[in-house]
């Protein structure tokens, strides 16, 4: 009667759109990429990549894991892993980002924070490579027969 060994096929998720002569306002949450070729007044939470095209142009805060402008955004952009800024990208915030490429003919007005990598070593800690100083060694020597 129900056909148990039918097999589930995954949903694959879709990118999103705001197209050209669109406009939206609110709060955006995706897990899925994210472009902007209309016009968004609010907030945008991304898990995928945000992409304002040259005719888009965002007011908002964007927060995202790459971000990549090419239009206008004005408001603060946080990209976990990388921020993209075209010949063409206005950006008009603060940025917080992993790393961050900008391409000559940009505008951006604003400050900028880099994600903190962690250290592979700790700064001005001793190497062990082997090789030990003779005048540590005279002094440990001295201490001993004191």
């Amino acid at each position: 009667m129900w056909n148990k060994n039918k097999q589930h096929t995954p949903v694959k998720s879709t990118d999103s759109l705001i197209g050209h002569g669109g406009t939206l306002e609110g709060k955006v949450t995706c897990d899925t990429n994210l472009r902007i070729e209309g016009n968004f007044s609010g907030e945008i939470h991304c898990r995928g990549t945000v992409t304002v095209g040259e005719q888009g142009t965002v007011r908002s805060t964007i927060k995202a894991q790459d971000i990549i402008i090419a239009g206008k955004v004005y408001g603060d952009v946080v990209a976990d892993q990388r921020l993209m800024m075209t010949g063409t990208g206005q950006l008009h915030g603060n940025i917080l980002a992993g790393t961050l490429s900008i391409m000559e003919g940009s505008v951006l007005n604003g400050t900028v924070a880099m994600a903190e990598e962690p250290a592979t070593e700790k700064a001005g800690g001793l190497q062990k490579n082997g090789h030990t100083d003779k005048a540590g060694k005279r002094g440990s020597k001295q201490a001993e027969t004191a």
